[in-house]
Order: structure tokens, then sequence, then C-alpha cells
């Protein structure tokens, strides 16, 4: 079968990006985050520029703006978290005990020794549990550091991130012009139609995603604060972040929650149960209204699709390959999907052709 010089181009260009990727994942961040910034940030600069602003002052007030709100949330929200970070740190042993003493009432009610439980059995199997999700945690903490979070790599953020937004956005209508006017020309109609259409998946996504995250956030905190649930604020501002992740955050959200409660209330069940209803009536607020309303059914990413793009760019580039799966997942997507219908529209799947493959 011939194989047509488009195909190869194309599958070409996207082995050196996903080298290039690989051999500069460890200095990418800054430059991948100001990107994604400028992509965010670009079509409301070209509403300011219908209003009669230039694109230099357009460009200018967006990052000034965003720098300004940036902060002002640091403010409000960082004191707030690194206070109840360092309220966790201090109470793990006390945390620890109450492990302990839920687990003995468990292993000595009536229902266990009727089953025949051996305490000592469970507890060595508990031990271990514990010692290797304490791993587990320990590895992935220091792979996502190395892999992109070195202390060089948070200021290059800080510093270089702004640098390379302002840039990428004040030229951005030059650049696209610039990349379309590389495209060969026989290719060019099919191309700027794919890249439309990928644009309008992954801006669906990620600006719904960001509200969509923003919204589960603010509930899942405000809930378990006024429930009462120690370190609610930074439980459910951390499963509504994570939520971008299909069903990670809630679970996530619902484990950690639901067993810190359980700690500081047992024997009163009143609370978990309160705590875990809340994580429910969430998922059913996401599924059922923010979902459809903020993001839309015709985006086309599935949730199996995205959680393997994740955890495969994760591995693959570290923190960064985060940052660029979802992109690269819904163009990895909209091509599959215009891959298809061409081969559903040929005489390969019609029969018609002469020949096999």
């Amino acid at each position: 079968m011939r194989i047509d010089r488009r195909v190869v181009f194309w599958v070409g260009a996207l082995v050196v990006v996903l080298a290039l990727m690989f051999v500069f994942s460890s200095i990418l961040l800054p430059f991948v985050a100001g990107a994604a910034l400028a992509y965010l940030l670009d079509p409301l600069a070209n509403w300011f520029e219908r209003q009669g602003f230039s694109r230099f002052a357009a460009t200018m007030t967006l990052l000034v703006l965003f720098i300004v709100v940036l902060i002002a949330l640091s403010l409000l929200v960082l004191p707030i978290l690194v206070n109840q970070l360092l309220l966790l740190a201090e109470n793990i042993p006390y945390y620890l005990a109450r492990i302990d003493v839920l687990i003995s009432s468990i292993l000595q009610s009536s229902w266990a020794q009727s089953l025949g439980v051996d305490p000592a059995a469970v507890r060595t199997s508990l031990a271990g549990l514990f010692n290797q999700g304490a791993t587990w945690v320990a590895t992935l903490i220091t792979g996502l550091w190395s892999g992109g979070l070195a202390i060089i790599n948070i200021l290059a953020l800080l510093v270089v991130t702004p640098v390379v937004a302002f840039y990428l956005l004040y030229d951005w209508d030059r650049m696209i012009a610039l990349i379309d006017s590389w495209i060969p020309r026989d290719s060019v109609g099919e191309v700027r139609m794919l890249a439309r259409e990928i644009d309008r998946v992954l801006a669906g996504f990620i600006r719904g995603q960001a509200l969509v995250s923003l919204t589960l956030g603010t509930f899942y905190a405000a809930g378990l604060v006024v429930l009462g649930v120690n370190f609610g604020f930074l439980i459910g501002l951390v499963a509504g972040i994570v939520s971008f992740i299909p069903y990670l955050g809630s679970t996530l959200g619902f484990v950690v929650s639901v067993g810190i409660a359980l700690l500081q209330f047992w024997p009163d069940w009143i609370m978990p149960v309160a705590t875990a209803t809340l994580f429910i009536l969430g998922q059913l607020f996401e599924g059922y209204i923010l979902q459809p309303y903020m993001i839309g059914t015709n985006v086309g990413l599935h949730p199996v699709w995205l959680m393997f793009a994740l955890f495969a760019f994760g591995v693959l580039f570290g923190f960064v390959g985060l940052l660029v799966a979802i992109p690269i997942a819904a163009a990895i997507g909209v091509l599959v999907r215009y891959a298809l219908s061409r081969y559903l529209a040929s005489p390969l799947y019609r029969g018609s052709g002469q020949g096999g493959l």
C-alpha cells in the first residue's frame, strides 16, 4: 500500500516534537506555562483590540491584571493553606494514635471476634500497607520534584513565565500567520480545519474545566469548613484543583476527608456520613450541572483517554508532561476522529477498492 507523503511528514513532525520535549523536559516548565497563559489570554487580548487598544496595550493590561489577581489570591489563600499544612504536620502523631484507637475498637468488637479475626495479623498487614503507601507517596513527590519542580525551575517559573507570556501574547497573531505560511499548500485547507477543531476542543475543555475546578473547590472547601472537618479548606481546595483529572479529585477528597472525619469524630458516625454525603452531592452537582453547562457534551475528550494521557505524559516528561498532556490528548483525539472519518468514507472500508492492504 502506497503511504501518503503527507502522513509521513506529519508523523515525522510529531516524532521530532516529542523527541525535543523529552530532551529539554527539565527546562520547559516556564516556557510551557507561558505559552499556556498566552493561549488562555489571547481571546481577551483580541477583545481589548476590538475596543480600540493596541496589541501592546492589550497585552500589558492583561498581564498586569493577571499578576494583580494572582497576588491578591495568594495573599488571601496562601496563608490559610500554609497554616493548615503546618497544623497537619504537627498533628500527624495525634492522627496516628487515633488510627490505632480506631483499629483497636474495630478489632475488639463483637462482630470481629465472631468472624475469628486475628488482631495481630491485621495490625501487621495494615502496618505493611501504611509503609508501602508512604513509600509510594514519597517516590511520587520525589519524581515530580526532580522532573520539573526543582528550586531553579520554581524561580524560573516566577521570573521567566511572565516574560514568555508577554512576548507570545504580543506576537500571537503574527506567529499563527507565520506557522500557517509554513504549511504545505496542498494541505493548508485540511490543516486549518483540524487546527480550528483542536482549538475548539482545547479551549472548551480547559476554560470550562477551570471553572468547574474553581466551583468544586469552593463547594468542597466551604462544605468541609461548615461541617467542622479539620483541614477542610485545604482538602476541599486540593480536591477541586485535582478534579481536572476525571474522578481523581473527588475520590481523593472523599477518602481523605472521610478518613479525617472518622478520626476526628469517632465513635460519632453522623459527621463522617455527612462528609461522605457532601462529596456525593458534589459529584451529582458536577455531573448534572457543571459539566453540561460549563464544558458541554461535544468536547470529545473521553475520561479514560484523558487519564491515560495524563499518566503517560507525566511518566515520560515529569511535571511538564502533565501540563502538555491535555493539549496533546485533544489534538490526537481530533486527528484520530478525522482519520476515522476518512477511512469510513474510503474504498478500503466500503470494499470497492482494488486489492487489499
